[in-house]
């Protein structure tokens, strides 16, 4: 089973080696790293040359230059191997996570795996506080809905889902909780208690732990139910064409 591990980079020169490094450790020679750079402009061109230069299983790839959610679908689009995970540029992989998430894809009902994580300050120091219990982490589409769970450091799902899940639609706002609905219609989802990685939290992060106001949240509720709903819509027209 080969590996792909996409990482959406932006500007992240303070902790891009020290993820890297976290990563690669735990992956085997045929695995691959995409790291698609929408902005190196803090000095980073360099330090991502060398990664790749470095180990030919990091490919550095021009980002898109239009957010967080393009720049992921970028990196979707070039992976090659049979499982995805997905990664931000700033936090650490603890020892055993592709083991530990791999062995739930031995079940080939098993469609996106979510693993809990240690929230973490910018140094690595833990603030007392899971993934799993800051955000009631279980499948279901109605509890992710509500409160989502699916969090992308923490996520990795099948490739051959790639066809039905992109593109993502541009009234989406985040990847990660679209790929796990989605994936959670195409099969099981499983939730792994095990803390597998340390979940850094600091000035610069794209996703912050606190809410936005209550009319944001019920907009951005309403756009992913009518877009997951509108892409289940096609996948089964598509089917019935085939049949």
């Amino acid at each position: 089973m080969k590996n792909s591990v996409v990482i959406a980079y932006y500007n992240g020169k303070e902790y891009i080696k020290e993820q890297a490094d976290s990563i690669l450790e735990q992956l085997g020679a045929e695995d691959e790293v995409i790291i698609s750079v929408d902005s190196d402009q803090d000095g980073s061109e360099k330090l991502l040359r060398d990664l790749a230069e470095n180990d030919k299983r990091v490919q550095v790839i021009k980002g898109p230059g239009q957010g967080v959610v393009k720049n992921f679908q970028n990196g979707l689009i070039h992976c090659t191997g049979d499982v995805v995970f997905l990664a931000d540029q700033d936090d650490v992989w603890l020892p055993e996570k592709v083991r530990k998430v791999t062995a739930c894809f031995e079940d080939p009902s098993v469609t996106v795996v979510v693993h809990n994580a240690l929230i973490s300050d910018e140094e690595l120091k833990s603030l007392n506080e899971t993934t799993f219990q800051w955000r009631d982490s279980e499948p279901g589409f109605w509890k992710n809905i509500k409160k989502n769970s699916y969090i992308g450091c923490c996520m990795a799902f099948r490739r051959d889902l790639l066809s039905r899940l992109l593109p993502v639609p541009d009234s989406i706002w985040i990847h990660d909780q679209w790929i796990g609905l989605l994936s959670e219609q195409l099969g099981r989802s499983v939730f792994i208690d095990d803390i597998l990685l340390l979940y850094r939290r600091h000035g610069g992060n794209v996703t912050e732990l606190t809410h936005g106001s209550v009319i944001s949240m019920m907009k951005k509720r309403y756009d992913m139910i009518m877009e997951v709903n509108r892409r289940i819509r096609r996948w089964k027209r598509e089917d019935a064409k085939k049949k």
